[in-house]
């Protein structure tokens, strides 16, 4: 809950921090984004983009959300800011999310993403499957033989059992992390491949309404 005075103030250091990151040489294979802040305040949004893609950066990031603000602010002010960044660079949604987060970031304009939402919530026993949420845990799965998510190629779901899954959750064995992290991180590169295939198929808007469609009739198992 900053007020506009503090936000404008953070907002100058990036720029100063800007200045000062582009006089650094890089080696070879890096790039260089800049980072447009201004909290929830959009005329700062404004103030921010236009001061901070003036400067030449590869490519630019949106930050300051997802750090406590509810979901519907965040997809408005990511919505609101994407257009002001340029069309010819990337731009990346910094700390974004949840699946819905990005399904909602790609339609307003972002093209990168990242988030410790996949690795934390598998290292904790929650999976994200085509068929719902899933929390290993729950006693219901301890003699289930199925796999994780029939749809899913990773290799979690095409070598063990649901029920071996809980088993090595349960005992605390290094294992569950491993193989949990190996299929939320499939499952969410996979969403992202659904969705370039969406648009470069023109299709983006009918494939937006079949995930919301599938995803309203989940429920956490």
């Amino acid at each position: 809950p900053a007020t506009a005075e503090q936000v404008r103030a953070a907002m100058a250091r990036t720029v100063a921090w800007a200045k000062r990151g582009l006089a650094v040489p890089l080696k070879e294979h890096q790039m260089r984004f800049g980072i447009v802040q201004g909290g929830l305040f959009e005329e700062l949004r404004v103030e921010s983009a236009r001061d901070i893609t003036a400067m030449p950066f590869d490519g630019f990031a949106i930050g300051g959300l997802s750090i406590g603000e509810s979901p519907d602010l965040m997809q408005k002010m990511a919505r609101f800011t994407a257009p002001l960044l340029p069309v010819d660079r990337p731009r990346y949604l910094m700390g974004v999310g949840r699946p819905e987060d990005l399904v909602e970031g790609v339609r307003a304009g972002i093209d990168m993403f990242d988030c410790v939402m996949p690795t934390r919530n598998a290292r904790n026993g929650t999976l994200f499957t085509s068929i719902g949420k899933v929390n290993i845990k729950n006693a219901r799965y301890a003699d289930d033989s199925a796999p994780l998510d029939p749809n899913c190629p990773c290799e979690t779901c095409t070598n063990y059992s649901r029920a071996y899954l809980r088993h090595l959750h349960v005992a605390g064995e290094a294992l569950s992390a491993r193989l949990n992290t190996v299929h939320n991180l499939t499952y969410y590169l996979r969403l992202m491949e659904q969705m370039r295939s969406a648009i470069r198929e023109n299709r983006f808007d009918d494939w937006v309404e079949s995930f919301y469609t599938l995803s309203n009739a989940q429920r956490y198992q």
